[in-house]
């Protein structure tokens, strides 16, 4: 871990909330109402939230799974979006989550009018926007969480 902790603090508490609480609780709650204010289905959500976990790399993104009223992916699911292009187990939607959150994390500018007929033939423009900040809130805070080595300390919440 790249921040010290001091003994008996939970670390993404610490970091999150007591190192920078003007900035940290901000993005919190950012962090927290891409789930809790979502109308995308469960599998293109998890679609593209574990394909930023993957290309991030961060350990807890990547043991997370959403649950939606105890509904959750099955569990062959992260293998299935490692191999988006190929896979049988995804509709278009989901696919297309899958390839858009990849793009959007490592080559969003070459994101072309192909992909985005492909794209808002599948979304609305509201969908669109919404799994564009959710992209964006895993990507940012995945990496600050990979990056300071929190990933390496943080437990799942148990239900």
């Amino acid at each position: 871990m790249r921040i010290d902790i001091p003994e008996g603090q939970e670390p993404i508490g610490y970091v999150w909330g007591d190192m920078v609480p003007g900035i940290g609780m901000a993005a919190a709650n950012f962090s927290l109402s891409v789930y809790a204010h979502t109308t995308l289905g469960l599998r293109e959500f998890e679609a593209a939230r574990l394909r930023i976990a993957q290309i991030n790399g961060c350990r807890f993104c990547l043991d997370w799974r959403t649950d939606r009223d105890g509904e959750k992916v099955e569990d062959t699911f992260a293998d299935a979006v490692t191999h988006w292009r190929t896979t049988d187990a995804f509709d278009d939607r989901t696919r297309l989550a899958a390839e858009y959150a990849e793009r959007y994390a490592v080559d969003h500018h070459g994101l072309d009018e192909e992909f985005w007929t492909r794209m808002t033939a599948h979304y609305s423009q509201v969908e669109i926007v919404e799994l564009s900040m959710s992209i964006g809130s895993w990507l940012a805070f995945g990496r600050l969480n990979h990056v300071l080595g929190l990933d390496s300390v943080c437990v799942l919440p148990t239900h």
